[in-house]
């Protein structure tokens, strides 16, 4: 099997390294310690470089860039820590409203996301449903020509410094649950709504958002009346798509390679000579392979006009689960200095193993659960039979 990329893909990531090197600094990486992996200039450098609308899919009328670029594009920011969550949210939310919205939200939002001049962030899951999104209780209730909006949301990363959320809403309690479902793009400067943060053990800040008597007019509907589910699986297509360009993280293997060929040790060897160590440290340099393949994969048969299903939760699931398991081989290795913290004097190249750790748990959540992403994969994969209702 030849698993080289085409010349283009390769003279394509040559262009994001110099973007990146022009562009990323130093501070823009440290200022992500704050909770808000998003850094404004950074956003509108992709945005001016035409990478924003590039990833928006072509029959939907944006730049349609090639699935395997997309890739390229997602594997560099990784690679190089770029503070880029934004990116994606813009992506997703430019689709949604270009295949559902109405002609005022593709003039009102559109233009504004893919210029970087606007962010958006997901409004889905409230505090007592998780996962479960078609549980949503935020009530839309007709008021005239538009609508009054109450409830909570939970989990609205981004919202903080975000201009739009895609809200997602119940406007017809008697009908079963996935039924009764409406999507709203809500400005987030629109009177009655509070944003509070909530820290999360992986340093990222996310946020609870409460809806108090929020009037909104008609035409900030995004999809038909009780037509949400159907908006919510266009959303998880394209954020799988997007979340299939995940991998288990690089750096950090890197850093673990680093501490074990420099940490001296008083009458014992260096890490880098123990057997296990090696092992774990080639075992996580394989998974990186075998989880690069899964993404290119998936992204070459999106760019042969394949649609694909469960080659992207394969993808997803994979890259989570791994980057949590190197995350913890990597701080068992470095016993009681792995757990110091970047603010703590002699941490290990800042703390970096440290702080994935405590990150890469809800890289297993996002996106759709492993748990979810097991359960399809089993059903679309193996054939296996439905086990949920």
């Amino acid at each position: 099997m030849d698993f080289r990329l085409p010349a283009q893909a390769e003279a394509f990531r040559a262009e994001v390294q110099e973007f990146l090197a022009e562009h990323l600094t130093a501070e823009m990486i440290a200022a992500t310690r704050d909770g808000t992996i998003h850094s404004p200039g950074l956003h509108r450098a992709i945005a001016d470089r035409g990478w924003l609308s590039g990833a928006v899919p072509a029959e939907l009328g944006g730049g349609g860039m090639d699935p395997v670029e997309l890739c390229v594009l997602l594997e560099e920011l990784q690679l190089h820590q770029a503070p880029a969550d934004a990116l994606g949210v813009a992506v997703v939310t430019v689709s949604m409203i270009l295949e559902h919205g109405n002609d005022f939200l593709r003039a009102e939002a559109v233009p504004r996301l893919l210029s970087g001049e606007a962010l958006g962030c997901f409004g889905y899951s409230e505090p007592e449903s998780g996962s479960d999104v078609a549980a949503a209780r935020t009530r839309a209730v007709r008021d005239g020509d538009g609508w009054i909006i109450n409830g909570s949301k939970m989990w609205t990363t981004l919202a903080h410094v975000a201009d739009y959320v895609l809200l997602l809403t119940r406007t017809d309690p008697d009908v079963p649950k996935h039924r009764g479902l409406t999507f709203f793009v809500v400005p987030l400067d629109t009177p009655g709504i509070e944003i509070r943060p909530v820290a999360t053990m992986g340093t990222e800040r996310s946020n609870a958002t409460f809806y108090d008597d929020v009037r909104l007019g008609d035409e900030w509907r995004l999809g038909e009346v009780n037509g949400g589910w159907d908006v919510m699986k266009t959303a998880l297509k394209y954020e799988r798509g997007i979340a299939g360009g995940q991998f288990p993280s690089p750096p950090v293997i890197e850093a673990a390679i680093d501490w074990a060929r420099t940490a001296r040790r008083a009458d014992r060897p260096r890490p880098i000579d123990d057997d296990t160590v090696r092992h774990r440290l080639v075992q996580a340099m394989i998974d990186v392979e075998v989880c690069r393949s899964f993404a290119y994969h998936t992204a070459a048969l999106a760019s042969q006009g394949e649609m694909f299903g469960v080659e992207g939760s394969m993808t997803k699931l994979f890259a989570s689960e791994s980057y949590k398991k190197h995350c913890a081989w990597f701080l068992d290795m470095m016993g009681a200095e792995g757990l110091l913290t970047h603010d703590d004097p002699g941490a290990h190249m800042d703390g970096l193993i440290e702080e994935h750790f405590r990150h890469a748990p809800v890289t297993a959540i996002y996106g759709g659960t492993s748990e979810i992403n097991r359960n399809l994969v089993a059903e679309g994969w193996l054939g296996l039979p439905r086990s949920r209702s």
